[in-house]
């Protein structure tokens, strides 16, 4: 019996994946369980496997594509069975690039074949930049058109310097800022010099599975969730102390800045519930265990791989778990249960240099925390002048479920763990 091979759901969260590599050509012979692809989704590149044994019959989709879940990629049967209504029901193939309609024909070689730029054909004072769909009237952008309307420009005197000649929003500003100032009208610029476009000026870049997750994520978290900020400048004198006698005891206790601001967060969201929350709708769940998430840069955006029960491992124990899991992230091997699930997230910029930022919540979590990079300032302690280690660390609160005396007092438990590292140890 044939098995149809499909986009396999292979995170919670992904609804449709890339196919990296084929493994296996037409006419193999397939086992269950063999490894057939490697699939992006939106968190790491996955294997799919084969839920069937014979031969992979067909490949219903090319290295790159991009499929929906659940859309059918391969067909396995016995080397002699009938697929044809399988393959009668399988969707078309994408066209390619280069089996477009062709464009209509270029010039000759003789009149353009040393040129290395596009140029924009200009209409002439007598003729108006016609419409695409002919009839005359100018191309233009549906703003360029409201606006020329309410400043009383006439779009056939114009000149669009967008794609193809299109009079966009920049052209009508230009106009109307020329009749201001008394220069040549926008008609008698008509007859300068064309506009000239590179080639390589610019270039398209598709999306990424996980580029296209960041980005509609972030999309339901920055407009719908009415969120708030609470900065607050923390000591890490006794931290920076902390950390160098640990780095002494050896490489077992080798730890960052940022393992003891996890420890300490984690910590803070134990004592804390209703920060260590998830907001669904018509109730808030507030979870008993921290699972925290650690926001890791790779190559084509972020990923936030968990460090589950963080305030009750030892910092030395985050440590090495925290490298683990950013190593594993960067080469996108994690598996889905180490990047989901997570309470609450933690991000850290300061390697980078950057002093303060404000993170964006990641739902349905109702906080998140940024931390900037510590340094030695002077501060003035007991009326004397001192030089201390500082670092300032943002919280940004989902303002639903953490309203502003709940976020400032989480702040203040924060601060007593972070300025006495000795109770994270004991």
């Amino acid at each position: 019996m044939a098995t149809k091979v499909t986009m396999e759901a292979l995170s919670p969260t992904m609804e449709e994946g890339r196919l990296v590599k084929w493994l296996k050509a037409e006419g193999d012979a397939i086992a269950k369980g063999d490894v057939l692809a490697e699939v992006e989704t939106d968190k790491a590149v996955m294997e799919l496997v084969a839920r069937g044994a014979g031969v992979l019959r067909a490949r219903l989709a090319a290295e790159g594509d991009t499929r929906p879940v659940g859309e059918l990629l391969a067909v396995i049967a016995e080397k002699d069975e009938n697929i044809d209504a399988i393959l009668k029901k399988a969707p078309a193939p994408a066209v390619p690039a280069s089996s477009a309609p062709s464009a209509p024909s270029a010039p000759s070689a003789s009149s353009a074949s040393s040129a290395s730029s596009t140029v924009v054909p200009q209409p002439t004072a007598s003729t108006p930049p016609s419409h695409p769909n002919g009839g005359g009237r100018a191309r233009s952008s549906p703003l360029a058109r409201r606006l020329a309307s309410s400043r009383g420009l006439d779009l056939g005197t114009l000149q669009g310097t967008g794609p193809g000649g299109r009079i966009i929003r920049l052209d009508i500003d230009a106009a109307a800022s020329t009749e201001l100032s008394g220069a040549p009208t926008a008609a008698a610029a008509r007859t300068a010099a064309p506009v000239m476009r590179a080639a390589g000026d610019s270039e398209d870049i598709p999306l990424t599975q996980i580029r296209k997750t960041i980005a509609r994520r972030l999309a339901e978290s920055n407009g719908p969730i009415p969120t708030f900020f609470l900065t607050a400048d923390f000591d890490l004198t006794s931290v920076r102390e902390l950390r160098a006698q640990m780095i002494a005891m050896g490489d077992e206790f080798k730890v960052s800045y940022n393992d003891i601001l996890i420890k300490a967060i984690a910590t803070a969201l134990s004592q804390h519930p209703e920060v260590n929350a998830h907001w669904l709708g018509d109730s808030i769940r507030r979870h008993h265990r921290v699972h925290l998430g650690m926001a890791v840069a790779v190559d084509d955006g972020l990923i936030t791989p968990i460090i589950a029960d963080a305030d009750t491992k030892r910092i030395s124990e985050i440590a090495r778990e925290s490298r683990e899991l950013a190593k594993r992230a960067r080469e996108r091997k994690l598996a889905p249960e180490e990047y989901t699930g997570a309470t609450c997230t933690v991000s850290n910029l300061g390697m980078f240099g950057i002093d303060e930022f404000t993170a964006i919540i990641n739902p349905p979590e109702v906080a998140i925390f940024a931390g900037g990079a510590g340094g030695d300032v002077p501060v003035v302690l007991d009326g004397t002048l001192a030089v201390r280690t500082r670092v300032r660390i943002t919280m940004s609160c989902d303002h639903r479920a953490v309203d502003g005396a709940m976020g400032a007092r989480f702040m203040q438990t924060l601060r007593r763990l972070i300025e006495n590292p000795l109770m994270l140890v004991f």
